[in-house]
């Protein structure tokens, strides 16, 4: 059975944005499309709302959130299969479980207001950081379509072991998919008391490393940058259709956590990022 591209629907503007990406991302790659909405206000408050509307439950939860998605995927691209499930539970968990037989999960980003406009959604973050497969997120203005990219490339953030990286075959897969080059990216710091030669040539022979067995025919760039790796990814954004990051997760007080730099770019990057897992 191919696995499906699934998104996490709500049926906010962020959410239905990320049913066209997610239907474009399944074209490309020639897979189907699952929609979940995922909520306990289906169990505790669904039967109420449908009595007073004298509509059956199943009727009132598929037109108010997950019909809109499934029409709104079916007359993106009409020619997918799509399928789509209501799960009575907290999405944090409902997705997470979904994600294990995924090729990889959609969500969009719900924005704030005031100061704390750019940080992340507490569902989108959780997913990011305990999905078994890729999870990408829509951050900046949505505009970038996986089927349509306005910049043009793939940005690829390269970890200190790029050999076998899981991230790395999927940013080749999706600059391949999309006929765009690949942007590998490698972040190094100068040292206290030290030349910076060799940190930058280690960075220089990371990137070697981690594409030395790209397709001969994917054009693919290699950038060192001076800083911060997550300060650099932010910055290579704003070039980019997609940005791809490996998650090395640690193990913490309240469970699998994502690296700083995982989590600092899914709070500020200006286009979509998918976040990768690499297994050990």
């Amino acid at each position: 059975m191919d696995l499906p591209i699934v998104v996490g629907v709500d049926g906010s503007g962020p959410s239905l944005r990320a049913v066209d990406w997610a239907a474009d991302e399944a074209a490309l790659r020639g897979a189907p499309l699952r929609l979940v909405y995922a909520s306990l206000w289906e169990r505790y408050e669904g039967a109420l709302l449908a009595q007073e509307l004298d509509k059956p439950l199943e009727e009132v939860m598929a037109r108010d959130v997950v019909g809109t998605a499934e029409e709104r995927a079916r007359r993106r691209r009409p020619e997918l299969k799509v399928t789509t499930d209501v799960l009575p539970e907290e999405p944090e968990y409902g997705l997470v479980r979904e994600s294990s037989a995924a090729l990889a999960m959609v969500l969009g980003c719900r924005g704030r207001s005031g100061v704390t406009e750019a940080l992340l959604g507490s569902v989108s973050l959780t997913v990011a950081g305990h999905a078994h497969c890729p999870v990408i997120v829509l951050r900046g203005t949505h505009d970038n379509q996986a089927s349509s990219g306005i910049r043009g490339r793939i940005a690829l953030g390269v970890g200190e072991k790029p050999t076998g990286s899981a991230a790395l075959r999927f940013a080749v897969e999706e600059a391949s998919l999309r006929g765009v080059p690949l942007e590998a990216v490698r972040a190094w710091r100068r040292p206290a008391h030290a030349a910076p030669h060799s940190q930058r040539q280690q960075a220089v022979e990371l990137l070697e490393e981690a594409l030395r067995d790209v397709p001969a025919e994917l054009n693919a760039d290699r950038r060192t940058v001076e800083g911060h790796a997550r300060d650099a990814l932010i910055a290579v954004s704003r070039e980019a259709d997609l940005l791809v990051v490996g998650a090395r997760r640690r193990h913490g007080p309240v469970g699998l956590q994502l690296s700083r730099v995982a989590h600092g770019v899914l709070h500020h990057a200006a286009c979509p990022v998918a976040v990768v897992p690499e297994h050990a």
